[in-house]
């Protein structure tokens, strides 16, 4: 399983960006996919995810309400909408795959499979 994550860059407070995932191998429908973001000095946190048993999305606190994820099973490929930017939310943005269950998709060790990471910057 190869993941190619693409679409980050630089947006000024409040600015919208999307992320997007590919996924490439057998059983992407098996997989939850998520995203998740490390910032400098910071440990790996989780952004956002779609669960494979029930295709549901789940969501970080400090994201609720502002990022919005979809998977497309047809495609093999999970999206992340960025709206409402904040400084804070600067950090490099993985996509994982991985067999995560419901009581472990916000936890980096649920998945098996990442993707190189794309840097997102808010700045003014």
């Amino acid at each position: 399983v190869q993941l190619q994550a693409c679409g980050g860059g630089s947006v000024r407070p409040g600015g919208s960006l999307r992320l997007s995932c590919t996924v490439s191998g057998p059983s992407f429908r098996g997989y939850s996919v998520g995203w998740f973001r490390q910032g400098p000095g910071k440990e790996r946190e989780f952004v956002a995810a779609v669960a494979a048993s029930n295709m549901r999305a789940y969501y970080g606190d400090s994201v609720n309400g502002r990022f919005t994820i979809s998977r497309d099973n047809a495609k093999n490929t999970v999206t992340l909408q960025m709206n409402s930017l904040k400084p804070e939310d600067t950090a490099v943005y993985y996509c994982g795959a991985g067999r995560a269950i419901i009581s472990t998709i916000s936890r980096p060790s649920a998945y098996g499979y990442w993707g190189q990471g794309t840097l997102v910057t808010v700045s003014s």
